[in-house]
């Protein structure tokens, strides 16, 4: 595709009041509706107004993840109000089972006529462990060793099903073709998984798969996984490293560059003048838990820094490098780096992760965010972005209304969708069905 053809992708990372820590605090939000499907039905409609590829839910199973719905409820609710929007939530392959997370994901499918997109994660919270029966977070290489085997297993359930099996023959009475509904027979490292799948395959094939680890295995099996890519860069010089690196692997698993899109976090505070946009900064600052706010800082470098003076430096001497990090390896890294490069005190790194937990940030005007969108995309740091507004529902409403029409006025974005799936809409091919061959063992 030539550069002039090539359009940005835009993902709508959904939450409750927005991407700032404090968003939930500032005047005219509404914490309460947290658990209002109302509330993200509209958003939901005001992404697909603007021809957003797809919308966002995360998820985790301990800590931060409290008070939130269940994704795949969630967006099952979605997409009743929605026709065209992509609908991607995350799932754990860690601390879940690849027969329920595939019959899950192709019920969605069903319902919302190919719209499902699978964020693959290996959870990088320790303290899930604890809600799982076990007494230790499994080591980060093993996690990611086990979502490969999980991701290629949930393949074969979901290819269990030939894309012609069902036939619904009235007159003979036949409403699926058994010989065409194989079992798998799949046995592993981890898992031993008979099937079929009892659910016939996805209207996409399989939901589009996604990623969002920036560790080396995490690249690593985005490169031979992935479909999309969510990542946190916090220059344009590093997401330009990022993607030059995880692009190159792609060959070596016969992938060309156009079967990945690499998506950055982008958190934007707009408004119609700089200045107003910066008072709504500094007003949200105003409003952080600076307690709450070092004790998450400690978690992401893996040592307390409660003791130390807010306006000095992290104790680099005492961090345990990213070697001993059994949690976010990528954003352990990114937040270290950006702390060196800045110079920043622990006080001004708070501020900084505020807004959008180490995605890039930015604060001004529409036509200012249009101009940093087309730099990033024209010079090889992003298909597009993953946005995070740090206030819900006005930052996106802003997006949609004035962002989107001067992107679309640059040739940057489309006008209309290209299809009805989420794999069509990303340009991507719908997978064949893989027959797994079935080896049978000496004397069976």
């Amino acid at each position: 595709m030539s550069s002039s053809e090539r359009k940005l992708h835009i993902n709508a990372f959904l939450t409750g009041t927005g991407h700032h820590e404090a968003s939930w605090r500032y005047p005219g939000t509404s914490p309460e509706r947290g658990l209002d499907i109302r509330h993200y039905q509209k958003l939901a409609q005001t992404a697909e107004r603007g021809l957003f590829d797809s919308l966002f839910l995360a998820d985790g199973y301990a800590g931060r993840s409290a008070g939130k719905l269940e994704p795949f409820t969630q967006l099952s609710a979605l997409a009743a109000v929605t026709e065209h929007i992509g609908l991607i939530a995350t799932v754990g392959t860690t601390y879940n089972e690849p027969f329920h997370v595939a019959r899950k994901f192709a019920s969605l499918d069903h319902i919302s006529g190919g719209r499902a997109g699978w964020n693959i994660v290996t959870t990088g919270t320790e303290s899930t462990a604890f809600n799982f029966g076990l007494d230790a977070h499994p080591d980060h290489g093993l996690r990611y060793e086990y979502a490969e085997e999980f991701v290629e297993v949930t393949k074969q359930l979901w290819d269990s099903w030939e894309d012609d099996a069902l036939v619904f023959d009235k007159e003979v009475g036949v409403q699926f073709d058994q010989g065409k509904v194989h079992e798998i027979h799949f046995k592993g490292s981890r898992y031993s998984i008979k099937g079929p799948l009892n659910i016939p395959r996805p209207p996409q094939g399989y939901p589009v798969l996604v990623q969002a680890g920036s560790s080396e295995s995490g690249k690593e099996l985005a490169a031979k996984t992935a479909e999309v890519i969510f990542t946190a860069q916090q220059t344009i010089e590093e997401a330009q490293a990022f993607y030059a690196d995880v692009k190159s692997r792609l060959a070596k698993y016969g992938r060309t560059p156009d079967q990945l899109h690499i998506l950055p976090g982008l958190s934007p505070i707009l408004a119609d003048t700089e200045a107003e946009a910066r008072e709504i900064e500094e007003e949200l600052s105003a409003l952080i838990n600076t307690e709450s706010a070092v004790k998450r800082l400690s978690e992401r470098v893996g040592i307390d820094l409660s003791g130390y003076p807010l306006d000095g430096p992290i104790p680099y001497h005492l961090l345990p490098g990213i070697d001993a990090i059994n949690g976010r390896k990528g954003r352990y890294q990114l937040v270290v780096d950006l702390a060196l490069r800045e110079n920043l005190s622990i006080l001004q790194l708070t501020r900084r992760l505020a807004g959008a937990r180490g995605h890039i940030t930015f604060t001004g005007t529409p036509l200012q965010l249009a101009d940093l969108i087309e730099d990033w995309f024209r010079h090889g740091a992003a298909d597009g972005f993953n946005l995070m507004p740090q206030l819900y529902p006005n930052g996106l409403d802003a997006f949609v209304d004035k962002v989107v029409p001067e992107l679309q006025n640059r040739g940057l974005f489309r006008t209309a969708y290209e299809g009805t799936t989420l794999r069509e809409n990303l340009g991507l091919a719908r997978p064949a069905a893989v027959r797994p061959v079935r080896t049978v063992e000496a004397g069976a």
